[in-house]
């Protein structure tokens, strides 16, 4: 027999099969260091596969007494040992949900799971330890989303092909996942105080256990020292098992220096709009209009008389927060509100609480015009800075200002990709010569699956039940890349999380649906976006199937980087049990990653740093790269050699890479950029480059 215990470190991966009587195949991953000691735990005369198979029958007669009895056992294939640990059987559904980890408590059970959601796990007691015991009236103490978060999340990555999805008729079509045909294992770690570190590492820690290929990490906090950096420290864990780990770089944009998950071998993935937009339209009494954004979907308001800030109530009022609204002044107005101190749906809470009839939302100067479209609980709408201050200014003219607002259907077709004036910025704070974000995707008022038992602003006083919601955020834009990633797996199974993050950094594109820069949005009018605000660029899933080139980089790499960074043997440890080598260390620059973080000394001139990179052929066997150079501002790029002739699929080739400072006298903090382009054919291997003057 094989305990309970020691099948849970099983991991498995369904194979695309066809269906035979009720039956599929599939191929069962096993850590080999377990296969080992269940051999050494049975009777001579069996095998650790013998073992497995026996349990499997006897969990699969565990299930309920309704069901319908097994046809058959399972049925053994194939036993691998040598290039791959595990094997491979014929299993029922009902034998193969066996095999995953469906953790029952309040409002979750065993049924809940399915072909799509094989495993669901909540990692709670570091939660409650600082918290206390979670308030089951608020969340649960189970897989159980009660926030929307991880659903939204998860159907994103992975989610099933679902036509006719929507929000109230908006964003009306058809929803699916990045990787709709992969199966979805949840760890919840994060309740209504936030996600404690010790919880968020035994997730991870039982993910890789459990052999998911991808882990997503839709949570982050602000930057530190890779060596302080619980989440880096259990990714590394992850990409030592070949799971490839994608993150979201953060939510305090534009600020500089605010991204985080920096870590070289986690992917920092960074938020940017799409093209659909949810426009409404306003009439101010003097004739002039505004253009916003909403989610709300009902009748448009009538002419109303607008009120804010003292005219609405008493301290704070213009924040619209609880308590500060005026139920005499504001019954049957529009009320202006700006953003801040309290969330934007709450504010339009605080609104229908005192008898306003409506609300207009303001950005603030440093949120310039990015607006975000939300679930109202009255007729509201968002406008951007400078709509804002017409509007206030309209207010201040005259005695009695009224407004009327619109709600237009769903608009396509607006200039995209724009990154996101929230989403987090480089420079990487802790780790300069590493650019971050890496990559961005999109993140901008995303429609994704939705828990029905909780309402779309997750408000008391809303009693609206949905299936689908529009949210945003850097953990929107994560799961994008984490199931482009699975599908990129799932093509190249060869493929390291180094090489997989590789293809998809230098095929992401630069230019936007206007053949224009990525623009970035902030204070003012959007700008042209740098390498700290997208990264290598927006991720393309088509290109990034077929790189070209890749920039590999194993386990070992990392630990020489961070060497490179000085840390000392116990700071190591925390990683690997690795000794850094006395002599020859590399410098932080030499990790062989697909861009160049370049930083010189502001007081010297004509210094000049060299890096080295390899790249591996992963696309024409027979080919010719020649590099094409954008030149950054007040440096000289010279590459050496200037042509890489591949002879076969698989060869690996170096070049050299000079930047020299031709600039003087420039200050400190001063940054340019460009690019390095590897061009062959159809295929264009690109990787960003950014001096800082430091």
């Amino acid at each position: 027999m094989i305990t309970r215990t020691s099948l849970l470190l099983l991991a498995f991966m369904a194979a695309t099969s066809l269906a035979s009587t009720g039956k599929q195949t599939y191929i069962i991953h096993m850590d080999k260091t377990k296969m080992n000691a269940l051999d050494q735990t049975i009777s001579s005369s069996r095998r650790w596969f013998d073992a497995v198979l026996d349990y499997i029958t006897e969990l699969s007669a565990e299930e309920e007494e309704n069901d319908e009895p097994e046809i058959s056992p399972p049925e053994l294939l194939y036993v691998y040992e040598t290039a791959i640990s595990g094997f491979s059987a014929k299993l029922s559904a009902k034998q193969f949900r066996s095999l995953s980890i469906c953790e029952e408590g309040p409002k979750f059970s065993s049924s809940n799971c399915n072909k799509k959601l094989i495993g669901a796990r909540a990692f709670f007691k570091g939660y409650e330890a600082m918290a206390g015991r979670i308030n089951e009236t608020v969340d649960y103490r189970s897989a159980r989303d009660s926030i929307g978060h991880g659903t939204h999340t998860a159907s994103t990555a992975a989610g099933n092909v679902i036509p006719g999805a929507s929000f109230y008729g908006k964003a009306k079509g058809t929803a699916t996942g990045m990787i709709y045909s992969a199966r979805i294992a949840a760890y919840k770690v994060c309740y209504p105080g936030g996600c404690v570190s010790s919880d968020v590492l035994a997730a991870i820690d039982q993910a890789v256990s459990d052999g998911v290929d991808v882990v997503s990490l839709s949570l982050g906090g602000l930057p530190r020292p890779y060596f302080r950096d619980n989440m880096a420290i259990a990714s590394f864990g992850a990409i030592r098992h070949g799971v490839f780990v994608s993150a979201s770089a953060g939510n305090s944009g534009p600020s500089s220096f605010t991204v985080g998950n920096t870590a070289p071998w986690i992917m920092t993935v960074a938020a940017s709009s799409i093209d659909r937009s949810f426009p409404t339209s306003g009439k101010l009494g003097n004739g002039e209009s505004f253009e916003g954004q909403s989610l709300y979907s009902g009748k448009p308001t009538k002419n109303l008389q607008l009120v804010y800030g003292r005219l609405a109530g008493g301290q704070r009022a213009e924040y619209c927060i609880n308590g500060s609204l005026s139920p005499d002044l504001v019954k049957q107005k529009i009320v202006i509100c700006d953003r801040g101190i309290i969330g934007r749906t709450e504010k339009g809470e605080r609104v229908k609480e005192a008898g306003g009839a409506g609300m207009i939302l303001l950005n603030r100067e440093n949120e310039g015009e990015e607006v975000f479209a939300d679930p109202h609980v009255l007729p509201a709408t968002a406008v951007g800075f400078s709509a804002g201050n017409a509007i206030k200014k309209y207010i201040n003219s005259t005695r009695k200002p009224t407004a009327s607002i619109i709600f237009k259907p769903t608009s396509y077709g607006d200039r995209a990709p724009i990154v996101s004036e929230f989403s987090s910025r480089g420079p990487n704070y802790f780790g300069p010569d590493v650019i971050k974000p890496d990559i961005t995707a999109p993140g901008l008022n995303i429609l994704a699956a939705w828990p029905p038992t909780v309402s779309p602003t997750s408000a008391k006083t809303d009693n609206r039940s949905v299936l689908f919601n529009i949210i945003s955020g850097t953990s929107m834009s994560c799961p994008h890349v984490s199931g482009i990633s699975g599908l990129l797996k799932s093509a190249h199974r060869d493929w390291s999380p180094a090489a997989i993050k590789s293809a998809l950094m230098t095929t992401a594109y630069n230019t936007d649906n206007r053949r224009a820069p990525v623009a970035a949005s902030g204070s003012g009018q959007a700008q042209r976006a740098d390498p700290f605000a997208l990264g290598s660029g927006h991720v393309d899933p088509e290109r990034a199937s077929n790189p070209g080139l890749i920039y590999d980089i194993a386990p070992a790499d990392y630990l020489k980087y961070l060497c490179s960074l000085n840390y000392n043997s116990t700071q190591i440890s925390l990683f690997s049990n690795y000794t850094c080598p006395r002599k020859g260390r590399s410098k932080p620059g030499d990790l062989n990653y697909p861009s160049f973080a370049v930083n010189f000394d502001s007081k010297t001139r004509n210094k000049t740093l060299s890096y080295k990179r390899i790249v591996t052929n992963v696309g024409a066997p027979m080919a010719s790269y020649a590099v094409q150079i954008d030149q950054p501002g007040a440096t000289s790029v010279n590459v050496t050699p200037k042509y890489l002739k591949f002879n076969y699929i698989g060869q690996k080739l170096s070049y050299k890479v000079s930047f020299v400072a031709d600039g003087e006298n420039i200050a400190p903090g001063t940054t340019s950029f460009g690019s390095l382009v590897w061009v062959f054919g159809s295929y264009s291997v690109r990787s960003p480059i950014a001096v800082t003057w430091q």
